[in-house]
């Protein structure tokens, strides 16, 4: 039996893996038919690269898909293509009307990849500007509170007690200079 399925590499912590062909018996990483292409789960989203024409091909001619990689074909459409050419071959559909809504998928999903893409862009900035903000007002509190500890401490009188020695004086004032002249 021939399956579709995920032979990993890369290093500890950080898979990536080989979207292969291979024989059933065959160990994961081990010998294979033919390599479809690759998955990079460590990004955002995922990186899915797939010779989508070989892939079809083998889904056609009976290569089933493990569990994984049925959800990474479906994801790219190419389930959803052998589906149609099934139609097809069977006579159910034309070869236009299946490209037609095959091609009318891709824009819809391709829209949605955009949207989610730029929904974790943006909320990556959103993150990163509330973090700023907060980083600022701690920075700020941190340089006030060094400004009180930091002052001299300088007892001061009570504003009504400051006013009432001010008034005395500016009236001593206005008599010595009434005096001089």
């Amino acid at each position: 039996m021939v399956k579709i399925r995920l032979a990993r590499r890369g290093r500890k912590k950080h898979a990536m893996y080989d979207v292969v062909v291979a024989d059933a018996r065959a160990p994961r990483d081990g010998r294979f038919i033919e390599k479809l292409g690759t998955y990079d789960p460590n990004t955002q989203p995922a990186t899915i690269v797939l010779n989508e024409t070989s892939a079809v091909k083998w889904l056609l001619n009976g290569a089933q898909p493990t569990d994984t990689a049925r959800a990474i074909l479906s994801y790219k459409g190419l389930m959803l293509k052998k589906h149609l050419q099934v139609g097809v071959n069977k006579g159910a559909i034309s070869q236009e009307q299946a490209d037609e809504k095959f091609a009318s998928w891709k824009q819809t999903k391709d829209a949605q990849v955009t949207a989610a893409t730029e929904g974790i862009a943006g909320k990556k900035a959103d993150d990163k500007k509330a973090r700023l903000e907060a980083e600022s007002k701690v920075n700020a509190a941190r340089a006030e509170a060094l400004a009180k500890k930091n002052a001299p401490v300088v007892e001061e009188a009570p504003a009504e007690e400051a006013a009432a020695e001010e008034a005395p004086a500016a009236e001593g004032e206005a008599t010595t200079t009434e005096a001089a002249e």
